[in-house]
């Protein structure tokens, strides 16, 4: 079927029928995904003008890699397939651009030849190509993994498996996923001595995206790995404490409410996600005419306002586990801020904020409030 996206008009496969499987993956709900990453992409051009090559390793219909060729990248697109190798062509030829081609394991081209900018976006794990994008580009690694469930601690020993991290399954689940993603990003980067600093970085529907700065530097791959921890999470009363570091020194019993269910998760990423400045920088490259534009721009401002914290915590959870009645979120930020306390919503969802409050102290300025 055609579709338009960027300005731009693809030939993508059809929606998948029961029990037919399409030989090319195309999925519309990444359409937000691929917004923002021409728009990060714009921005990253006005930070780094040397940068121009562009990998699209798992092209699929070719769709990311045409949008940044119509956006003067000099792009390779790689896949192992065939029929994508043919769609990526007939769709670079139908918008008049040009870009290079390859029917390869994307493995093989990293190790091969340097880019600027990488981008991946399996399906699934990204950790199989991590390795050898961070020993061959330059500039910016683009990353998206769409297992949440192995990340965010759901499938526990998948998790263990493909992130080398022990993730574990909280009310915060979503940035758990996250935290471990760039976690173990980090740890591949620091391998080939690079370090890599997110700019921008959400999580949204069944994904995760991220885009990594590198400084190739053993420095900067040190800096990067002291950002590293773990976290410390009770499942009685979902209280929860950050411990920077790569040995963990578990809780025997929660300091809140003395419970012996504390969960150890790590090591995990604890640093900022996201550069505030940049991030800014890419909501003014967003332009009207992109599908998803009033959404990522939305995501975009919620990026900049949310708090440091390596944990979100979820407003209705909350009161539903106190027995207390759920205000409106705008009061609820309020009134912690009044109590004396840094609080923001985080992107997470539309009940979700971050806070500097402990979980006591949340509920004393939510019981507070309601007498």
């Amino acid at each position: 079927m055609r579709v338009t996206e960027g300005g731009l008009e693809l030939e993508v496969p059809g929606e998948q029928t029961e029990g037919v499987e399409e030989s090319v993956f195309y999925n519309p709900r990444q359409e937000l995904n691929r917004d923002l990453t021409i728009a990060t992409l714009r921005a990253f051009r006005e930070r780094e003008p040397r940068a121009g090559s562009y990998l699209d390793a798992m092209t699929a219909s070719g769709i990311r890699g045409v949008r940044a060729a119509a956006d003067g990248w000099d792009v390779t697109c790689t896949d192992v397939s065939d029929d994508a190798v043919a769609l990526a062509r007939a769709n670079l030829e139908r918008n008049g651009l040009e870009a290079t081609v390859e029917r390869r394991n994307a493995n093989a081209v990293m190790h091969e030849r340097p880019f600027d900018v990488i981008d991946l976006d399996p399906y699934g794990t990204p950790m199989p190509f991590a390795d050898a994008a961070f020993a061959k580009c330059r500039d910016l690694v683009c990353v998206t993994a769409t297992d949440t469930a192995p990340l965010c601690g759901a499938h526990f020993q998948s998790g263990v498996r493909s992130y080398s991290a022990v993730p574990r399954n909280t009310d915060y689940h979503t940035e758990m996923g996250v935290r471990i993603l760039l976690s173990a990003l980090a740890r591949s980067a620091a391998r080939f001595d690079v370090g890599a600093t997110p700019l921008l970085t959400h999580a949204t529907s069944h994904y995760v995206r991220t885009y990594l700065e590198l400084d190739r530097k053993a420095t900067a791959a040190d800096a990067a790995i002291d950002e590293l921890g773990h976290l410390y999470h009770c499942e009685d009363c979902l209280y929860r404490e950050a411990d920077p570091g790569l040995v963990a020194d578990p809780l025997e019993r929660c300091p809140h409410c003395d419970g012996e269910r504390v969960l150890t998760a790590g090591p995990i990423w604890l640093g900022p996600i996201r550069d505030r400045e940049f991030v800014a920088d890419v909501r003014a490259e967003i332009p009207d005419e992109f599908g998803t534009a009033d959404a990522a721009r939305e995501l975009c401002d919620e990026l900049v306002t949310e708090l440091d914290r390596p944990t979100h915590y979820d407003q209705h959870k909350l009161c539903k586990n106190w027995g207390l009645p759920a205000n409106a979120m705008d009061d609820f930020l309020a009134d912690l801020r009044a109590a004396g306390f840094e609080a923001a919503r985080a992107h997470y969802g539309g009940t979700t904020f971050k806070t500097d409050a402990t979980v006591g102290e949340i509920y004393a300025a939510t019981e507070a409030n309601l007498e």
